[in-house]
């Protein structure tokens, strides 16, 4: 008997299959359960419905994705700069080649954005936990000159949405992408890089309320 991870797992694989070859809104419950010799009344024991199906997805990948950023604070040798531009970077090319390699991926996550967006927003504030690892750090060596780290990741986090899902935005490629990546993150870096002379910068009004970054 399979156990109920595998089976979930098995699912996942399946649906995933379906929406890359037909998309979300053209696969149904009965589809994807047919796909596995199983009756569509025991696929909805696993999942209520097809949204939540697309959801699981979508957090096996966020979570991996996740993992990688995650890598990169815990690195050794290098600058709380460099770790800032190495993560940034590394989430433009892993969405830029999930996207190129699955472009019906992107029709799922326009579906879950719209029927489940605080499921989005809460993808962007663990991602802004792992930023502010990094604004920390560079506090701390002497590195950034910050006052607020929730909120100065999460206008971070604000001016690089392009790159997080750039085919969103346009049709320019990788190279060019990161290019445009450099000049924003110059910016950036110029504006929180501690150096003499420069005011410590006023603690932001919103200290005491709730970030959560919009929906893209």
């Amino acid at each position: 008997m399979v156990c109920k991870e595998t089976m979930r797992s098995q699912i996942l694989l399946a649906a995933k299959k379906r929406f890359v070859h037909y998309g979300y809104a053209k696969t149904t419950m009965a589809e994807i359960a047919a796909d596995l010799n199983m009756s569509p009344g025991n696929l909805y024991r696993y999942f209520p419905g097809k949204i939540d199906i697309a959801q699981a997805i979508a957090d096996e990948a966020a979570e991996d994705t996740l993992g990688k950023l995650r890598e990169i604070v815990q690195k050794t040798g290098l600058s709380a700069r460099s770790k800032l531009s190495l993560y940034l970077h590394t989430e433009l090319e892993i969405t830029y080649h999930m996207l190129d390699s699955d472009p019906r991926i992107f029709e799922v996550a326009q579906f879950i954005k719209k029927e489940r967006p605080h499921h989005v927003n809460t993808q962007l504030a663990d991602e802004r936990k792992v930023m502010r690892e990094m604004l920390e750090e560079g506090v701390a060596s002497g590195e950034f000159a910050i006052a607020d780290y929730e909120f100065t990741a999460e206008m971070i986090q604000c001016a690089t949405l392009k790159f997080r899902y750039p085919q969103l935005w346009s049709v320019l490629p990788l190279d060019r992408l990161k290019r445009e990546l450099d000049g924003v993150l110059g910016l950036i870096l110029d504006g929180i890089s501690a150096r003499e002379g420069k005011a410590k910068p006023a603690v932001s009004q919103r200290r005491n309320e709730p970030h959560e970054a919009a929906v893209i």
